[in-house]
């Protein structure tokens, strides 16, 4: 009651966001920065972010842009290229353009009019559940191994006692 005090928590990845473009706030020209960005205004240029690209409700962006991952719940005019991550458009975003990526999230009531190439595809699902079999099958072999050898190490030690 008294006294009391609610601990706060904070979003880590809000701490982790170097660059803020606040609402209201308008640039016209490319942007690039060297740390995870978030947008809540506009931008009438390309953007170029070496790390994780946020851009809010009210953000907007008309241009190509260039991250490793894009969580995207306000609107982008143009193509988004994360040949390495992830892109997430939220239940409020709209994305007009082409993307690149390696997974790509879409929610539902989301807007998406344009294509997604997808990245690394040489291994597809079937490539990839025969390499699991075949470590499983590896993995099963070798725990039988072990269990013949803990039962011949218990005999020899049975008849050496």
């Amino acid at each position: 009651m008294f006294g009391s005090k609610k601990e706060v928590t904070v979003d880590t990845a809000l701490e982790q966001v170097g660059t803020i473009i606040g609402p209201g706030a308008t640039i016209e020209g490319p942007l690039t920065t060297k740390d995870s960005t978030r947008i809540d205004g506009t931008i009438k240029g390309n953007v170029s972010v070496s790390g994780a690209l946020i851009v809010g409700q009210e953000g907007k962006i008309t241009g190509t842009v260039s991250c490793l991952n894009a969580y995207v719940a306000g609107e982008i005019i143009g193509n988004i290229i994360s040949p390495k991550g992830k892109v997430e458009i939220s239940d409020s975003g709209k994305v007009f353009g082409e993307i690149t990526c390696k997974g790509i999230v879409i929610d539902e009531n989301a807007v998406f009019h344009g294509k997604c190439e997808m990245t690394n595809l040489d291994r597809n699902s079937a490539a990839i559940a025969k390499e699991r079999a075949a470590a499983d099958k590896a993995a099963e072999a070798a725990a039988a191994e072990n269990k013949v050898d803990e039962k011949n190490t218990a005999e020899n030690n049975a008849q050496n006692k």
